[in-house]
Parts: structure tokens; sequence; C-alpha cells
């Protein structure tokens, strides 16, 4: 069939007004009387009312009866003004419908479907739901941000490889998978990729890419694959510039999302979209634990690491005291920290590292790395790692590596928290957990 017409979005129709329009998109609601048959069609723009008078049983009154929930359809008609419709005060008078795929019926989930049973047949949640829709509008936004920042301040996007010939970092949360006659790792991080960039004279790298973590974890911000956002510079002077690179960077990404999408995100989630303003404050892990002690918290709960509990509580500590929603802690403990991180000269228990929190969730770990061939293996050493099998990364620094740092942000943890959605299972398309693999 020859369309003459092309298709109009619901939300571009008035500019249409008593002209022939063509609208496609799914049937939302049907409402079939005895005189009238009325198709509420909805796009991704939006939705508007098809209205028709019986004509005691014409093929067109025959077609739209035939209808079901979410059919995908084609219809061409006037539109015209009606004032007393809700959508806008627009709707068609069809001219034709075509039925261009029937949905079965009854559909396999409704408004009062539990979230895990959603995720099953996501593809309709998605199609059904203006949030959903939303949410991968806003990614697309703040992914746009976040390049454009990295590539305006001498960034080069790379894709490293997702396949590894040996566990990366500490060997520990990888998933080993058959590769021909041997084994191989899913990436968890594209950290040593990255830190090998700069030392191939990249100055400045970033990666948005998938990463793996084979986590037994079950909580509302955990899964197995994600998006990472990453981050090396080289040259820097110390970790400060890497945090100061990151809170522009997300102040220009958020900034752009509550420009395109702001009035959309208040709508639809009652969230505002506040643009940080750079300084982030800036604890330490020792500050930060003073804060929870002051708080009241035993002195004996108070661990060498922050547990979600304890990121919330100093979260709301700092937003109490200075107004911001974000906070880096710094000097993590060298005991909880990978052995690449560079560590200060009069505090070698401590690390030039940081956590960012953004309302009480960490989004982000950063650190100045270690870039001296003999410092790196003393430290591996210290937390009795074999560096036989990581030869390929420790070569990276014994033929002139510069100072570098870096960041790994979770890109799903940052559209949860901006838009104050309940579990990271709804900023991600296709979600992968423990118990999850399918669809």
């Amino acid at each position: 069939m020859i369309h003459t017409t092309s298709r109009v979005l619901a939300s571009d129709l008035r500019a249409h007004l008593d002209q022939t329009v063509t609208v496609s998109g799914w049937v939302n609601a049907l409402r079939l009387q005895r005189t009238m048959q009325f198709v509420i069609l909805r796009d991704h723009s939006g939705m508007v009312q098809v209205t028709y008078e019986r004509d005691g049983g014409g093929p067109l009154e025959a077609v739209i009866e035939s209808l079901t929930p979410e059919s995908a359809v084609r219809i061409t008609g006037r539109l015209v003004a009606a004032p007393q419709v809700k959508l806008g005060g627009l709707e068609i008078v069809p001219e034709t419908v075509e039925v261009l795929n029937r949905a079965e019926t009854p559909l396999p989930i409704d408004e009062h479907t539990g979230p895990e049973h959603r995720l099953d047949w996501r593809f309709l949640d998605v199609r059904k739901r203006a949030t959903a829709q939303l949410v991968f509008a806003a990614q697309t936004t703040l992914e746009q941000g976040l390049r454009e920042y990295a590539m305006r301040h001498g960034c080069t996007e790379m894709h490293t490889p997702k396949l590894m010939g040996t566990a990366s970092e500490s060997g520990a949360e990888v998933f080993k998978l058959g590769y021909f006659d041997r084994s191989a790792y899913l990436a968890q991080s594209p950290q040593f990729y990255k830190q090998m960039a700069v030392a191939a004279g990249i100055d400045r790298v970033f990666e948005i890419g998938p990463v793996f973590r084979a986590e037994p974890s079950y909580t509302s911000r955990h899964a197995t694959e994600f998006t990472g956002v990453d981050v090396e510079l080289s040259w820097i002077d110390d970790v400060e510039d890497v945090m100061a690179f990151e809170e522009r960077m997300l102040a220009h990404s958020i900034a752009k999302v509550a420009e395109v999408h702001g009035e959309a995100i208040r709508e639809v989630f009652g969230i505002e979209v506040l643009v940080p303003e750079a300084p982030f404050p800036r604890i330490t892990m020792a500050e930060a634990q003073e804060i929870l002690r002051a708080g009241g918290w035993d002195p004996e709960s108070v661990k060498e690491d922050l547990d979600p509990e304890g990121e919330r509580a100093v979260a709301a500590h700092i937003k109490e005291v200075t107004g911001h929603e974000f906070v880096f802690v710094t000097h993590y403990p060298a005991s909880i920290r990978p052995f690449y991180h560079m560590r200060p000269a009069d505090r070698p228990d401590l690390t030039l590292s940081f956590d960012l929190l953004w309302k009480g969730l960490e989004i982000t770990t950063g650190a100045q790395r270690e870039h001296r061939s003999d410092v790196l293996l003393k430290q591996a050493e210290e937390k009795g790692m074999d560096t036989a099998p990581m030869q390929d990364y420790m070569n990276i620094f014994r033929f002139g590596c510069p100072p570098h740092g870096g960041l790994g942000a979770g890109l799903g943890r940052i559209l949860m928290v901006m838009l104050g959605l309940d579990s990271i299972r709804e900023a991600a398309f296709l979600f992968r957990g423990p118990n999850r693999l399918t669809p």
C-alpha cells in the first residue's frame, strides 16, 4: 500500500487542524458504544482520540470493532477541534483504519502487575508507561552531556575489550567463561585498559560501556551487568584534579537534562532536577566516621568502609550543614582499596581515593593511580597478590608512565538518584541480576 500522507506525531497534531492526517501507534483504550466508537491512539509523544459514528455495520465500523488494546494501527482521517475532548481538545474522524499488528488478548501485564513480572514483559511495560520512556530519554541526554564535557576537555573516547585473559583487579567477582581451549573473564572494569591508554600517550580517556560484576547482591542498587562511565586523566598533580573534573562534568550533564527534560520530569516523577554547584563538599573518611560517631553511632559499628546506612547518614549531615546533595568522601584506608591506588607519602595506611555520594548513594569511585613500577609491585606484594598473571598490566609502568588518575561511575545509579527511582532495575532497559538472565 502506498501512503501519500506522512505520519504526524500526537504532539504535533495541533498544527494540522482541519487537515487530513495520518497517525500511527497503539490502541491505548477502546470505548465501543451503541452509536459511537472511540479509540484512544498512543504514540511515543502522546495520545489522540479517534471518533467514529457507527454507520450500520460498514467496513470501517467492523475494523474498529475488531481492535484490541495495544494493537499497532495506522489511522488516516480529518483532524477537527473538539473542546469536550480532554486530550488536547482535538479528535480525528477516521477515513481509513489499518491494523498493522493485532495484539492478542488478554495482555500479560496490567497496571496491577508486580515489578518482577513486569520485567518478564519489559517491552510492553516500557511501551505502556510514560515514566519508563522518560527514563531513556533522560539517559540519552545525560550521556550526551557527559560526552560533550569530556570531549570539550580533551578526552578521547575509547572502546576497551570486555573479554580478558586474566581476572581483572582482585580476581574476585568476575564471570569466567570458556574461550576456545582456555578460560576468559568478563571485564569488571575498563580500569587496566584506561591506564594502558594514558601510558600510550592518549592524554585523557573516557568510555561509556558495559561492566560485569559477579556479585550475588540482591539490593535495589546492584546489577551484574551495567553501564559504566569511566574517565582517566594523565599528567595530573593530585587526586583533586580528578574530583574537579568529575564535579564539573556532572554539573554540565545534569544542567543539560534539566534544560531538555526538567518540565517532564517534574510532571511525571514529581522531582525537581537541581543543577549542582561546583565545587562539591569534600570530607575525609576519618571525618565521615567522626560525623557518624557524633550522630550517636556505636564506635564498634563504625567500620573502615561506609555501609549504605552510613553513606545516607553522612550525606544527610552534609546536606544539613552545606545545603549540597553531593559529597566526596576521600582518603579511604589502604586495606580496603585496590593495590594500584596511590598512597600519601606521610600516610601509607591511606589512599588518594574517593567515593562520590549523591543523596546518600555512592555513584562513583575514583583515585590517583600508583604509576611508579617499584611502588606498585611492593603494594601488590603487601596484599599477597601474584603479579605474574598481570604481567601485561605491570609492564605499563616500566617505560615512562605519566602520573594519572580516574574514576568509574554507574550510569544507572546516576539516573536512579536523578529521577527518584526505587530500584536500578527501572534505570536499565533489560536488567541483569543474579536471578535474571531473561528476556
